[in-house]
Formats: C-alpha cells, structure tokens, sequence
C-alpha cells in the first residue's frame, strides 16, 4: 500500500485533517495522552475504551493467543517505543487492541531532550521525523509509575516492555552503568526490558551499536535482568533495538553478540537517517526539518530486509520484533509470515487513530 492509496477513516479523518494537523505534533501528542489518560481514570473508562476501540479485557476474554517472551499476547501486533515515554497510559493503550505496549524510552537520568520544534509530519508520506532526544522523567519516575500500574489484577496480566536508553550527560565509556542501573529499578516491572542504542537523535549512541562497544552493556543489563529473576523468581527476557541504517554484516554480527551474550532477541528496526529520494513530500520541505529520524511507510522494505536476515542468522528459539512500516494487517502477516514473533507500530496510530490497532487486531484474530 502507498502512503496516497492509505485509507481515510470518518471521523478521525475530519479530526485529524481540521485540528490535530493544524497543531504542533507535539502538542497534539500530550494532547492525546492526557485524554486517555483522563477516560482511563474515570469509572468504567477502561470499558468504555475497549467498546470504542476494539481492545479486550484479558480478565474475562477467553479467545487465542500467541506467547512469546514468557507472555500471552492477545495480538501480534504492539506499540512501539516513543509513545509513552513515562509510562504514564499503558493500560489505557492495551484497552485499544494493542497486545503489547513498549514504555520508553527512559534514561536513568531524567533529561529535557532536545530544543523545540522537534517533531515534524510528512502528511504525503503518512511519515514523521523526530529528534526527540530521549526527553523523559528518568527510570525513578517511570518505576513509580509502573509500581502502581503492577498492583492492579489488570495491570499484573499487561505486558509492558520498557525500552531503556543512555541518558545524554553519559559519555560512552561509562554507558554500560548508565543502563544499569536503569535495568536495575525497572526490571522488576517490565515484561521485557529493550536495550536502545540505535536512535538517531542522542550524540554518538548509534556508536555503541559496534560488538565491541554493546557487549558490556548487554552483559551489564542482562545481569540485572538474571538478579531479577534469582530474586522474585521471574524471568525478565532482554532484547536490543537496532538502527535499520546498519549494514548488513553489522546486523549479523549484532544478532551473534545477542545470541553469545544471552539475549532473548532483537527488535528491528528503530527510525532512519536516510532520506530517501522516494519521498513525496518536496525535498525543500525534508531539507528545511533537518536532522532526525524518519519512521512510516517508507521504512517497511528496509525493515523487511532487516527481518529476514536476522532470521537466517539468529538461533531458531531466539525472538524478533519487526517494527517499521506496518500499516496495515497484512504488513503484521507479512512480518510473522517472515520470521516475526511479534510486530510493533506506531507512526500507521498518528494518521489512522485511535481506533487503528483494535482494528487490525480482528482483522487478525483467526476466530474472524
């Protein structure tokens, strides 16, 4: 599907072409979390969230799932990182028809990210490109948060990753205790932990993606991830999110690292530096954004790619998250035809709504 043949549905459509285009697209992001933030709270909100939006109550639905890390999904189709930054609605983003819902991404230190503007659409593409830079409350924040979301029956059977990455004051040298102790409070919460060194928009952090640089932090934070677990006698699966902009022979030898260090997995792929000449909207306008990373559509074909090598080269049991491009529920059956064990979207919700995952969600459902 190309971003033009993309559907336009009803009233989202209205919203998003009347008001939210019109708005910052940061704003009209904290917008959107604080409203669902707001439903989530009100009595009978999570209800009414799934009646609305398609999403399942894991506490009465008896239906089908898929486990993978340890966890039932109730789709193979999750949000990616980028979203929920602090943890602040993971519940009320389940409640939409998302399986799983990656939190993040959180350093150990909170940090303000980059100046402003810093988030930008590409209408004609159905695309954004960001250069967030990691803003965030740091991981004590996020731990609180999660805490609370984890004393709830509900909040107990959620799987929530937590996507963690280096705070920006960190040199290099000492990013390995940077993730750390990230790992270290929020392992206890997380259903996963994804190790992020492949964003474009923290200075020199696609660096560490080099098997000589990312083995002591994946040691590092897979030794958190074994306390847990010798602890509260639970596992926690830890996987690492890489950058689709790495060579080929580079994403090889990262899924052997992953494999000899003893991860569970990969997540393929983060946003793109690239530019590629395929885009519509008009390269004065690409030119004028600047830097960042681009995600949507485009991204699909070198997603794919990415996917399918790391099948070839990972081990048979270990698990890969495809992200990038997924539009549609034929692009989630397209990534678990390939290889995937789960797919993650997140740029294909700005453009089609909230309604989007509990949408391919039962398109997806084999009871259908």
């Amino acid at each position: 599907m190309t971003p033009d043949d993309a559907p336009r549905r009803g009233p989202y459509d209205v919203l998003f072409r009347r008001v939210l285009s019109r708005l910052d697209p940061e704003q009209a992001h904290r917008l959107t979390v604080r409203a669902l933030a707001n439903a989530h709270r009100l009595p009978g909100g999570p209800q009414l969230l799934r009646a609305l939006f398609g999403g399942t109550d894991p506490l009465r639905d008896t239906g089908p799932t898929r486990r993978v890390l340890g966890a039932e999904h109730r789709s193979p189709l999750g949000l990616a990182a980028g979203f929920d930054k602090d943890g602040e609605v993971p519940l009320a983003l389940l409640d939409l028809g998302f399986g799983h819902v990656e939190v993040g991404t959180v350093t150990a230190k909170a940090q303000p990210g980059n100046p402003r503007p810093r988030s930008f659409r590409l209408v004609e593409d159905r695309a954004l490109i960001n250069r967030m830079g990691f803003n965030n409350h740091g991981a004590q924040a996020l731990e609180r948060r999660l805490a609370r979301a984890r004393r709830t029956e509900r909040g107990q059977r959620a799987v929530i990753g937590v996507n963690i990455g280096k705070s920006k004051v960190t040199t290099l040298e000492d990013a390995a205790e940077d993730y750390r102790f990230s790992a270290r409070l929020l392992a206890p919460y997380a259903s996963y932990l994804a190790i992020n060194v492949s964003s474009p928009n923290t200075p020199g952090l696609r660096d560490l993606q080099s098997v000589e640089m990312l083995r002591p932090i994946l040691e590092a934070v897979v030794q958190e991830a074994v306390a847990v677990r010798t602890r509260l006698r639970r596992e926690v699966p830890v996987l690492v999110k890489i950058a689709p902009d790495l060579h080929d022979g580079d994403v090889q030898a990262v899924a052997r690292l992953a494999a000899e260090v003893g991860l569970a997995g990969v997540i393929a792929t983060n946003t793109t530096i690239a530019r590629p000449d395929s885009l519509a909207t008009a390269r004065s306008r690409v030119e004028q954004i600047g830097a960042g990373g681009l995600s949507g559509p485009i991204l699909a074909d070198r997603s794919m790619q990415v996917l399918q090598l790391l099948r070839t080269t990972l081990p048979q049991d270990a698990v890969i998250i495809s992200c990038g491009g997924v539009t549609s529920a034929q692009d989630v059956r397209d990534r678990l035809d390939a290889g995937a064990d789960l797919v993650q979207g997140y740029t294909a919700m700005i453009y089609e709504g909230p309604a989007w995952p509990g949408r391919l969600s039962r398109e997806l459902d084999p009871r259908r």
